[in-house]
């Protein structure tokens, strides 16, 4: 017991993402005992004249390069879960598959979370607005200012969500 105790609380890097076809964010948290330190957020911008083929590479290809530098061991990521817009489900779904892909192609084990989950987590309430959600994050992880555009601080939830369920999961470090 005392030694899953002591992995659940040793130092591991989470990435969170928050994908999209024409910005998908993303951002490194490291979790150390119960603190939470950003290492590094962002996004990753495609541009709209491009294949959606080229767009998914090069999603594809910048997220490598963030796992390369960063070395997370575990990555959070938002699952789908309704789309009033069938083209923009598509578009995300497609997304999400090389995301989904680039991570299992460099071992980082992968966890899905709901919005609901995310905002449940953070927040206490399911149903937060996206403003209550960006002040959290401001507040958990102390940054100056909230995190641009929207779908940065959406991956700083979702890393900061999966870093604050590891240990309902159970889950240990490898």
């Amino acid at each position: 017991m005392k030694k899953a105790t002591k992995n659940l609380n040793s130092k591991i890097n989470i990435l969170g993402i928050d994908p999209g076809t024409a910005t998908t964010g993303w951002a490194v948290i490291e979790k150390n005992g119960d603190d939470l330190t950003p290492l590094a957020y962002g996004h990753i911008s495609t541009e709209k004249i491009n294949s959606d083929d080229e767009r998914i590479l090069e999603i594809s290809n910048d997220l490598k390069k963030i796992i390369q530098k960063h070395r997370p061991q575990e990555a959070a990521i938002e699952s789908l879960f309704f789309f009033k817009n069938k083209k923009t489900v598509i578009q995300v779904a497609q997304a999400r598959g090389a995301i989904l892909l680039t991570l299992g192609q460099n071992n980082v084990r992968i966890f899905g979370y709901t919005p609901l989950q995310v905002k449940q987590a953070l927040t206490g309430y399911g149903r937060a607005e996206k403003k209550q959600m960006q002040q959290m994050i401001k507040n958990v992880l102390r940054l100056r200012c909230v995190p641009t555009p929207d779908d940065t601080a959406d991956a700083l939830a979702i890393a900061v969500c999966h870093a604050n369920s590891r240990v309902l999961l159970n889950l240990k470090n490898n």
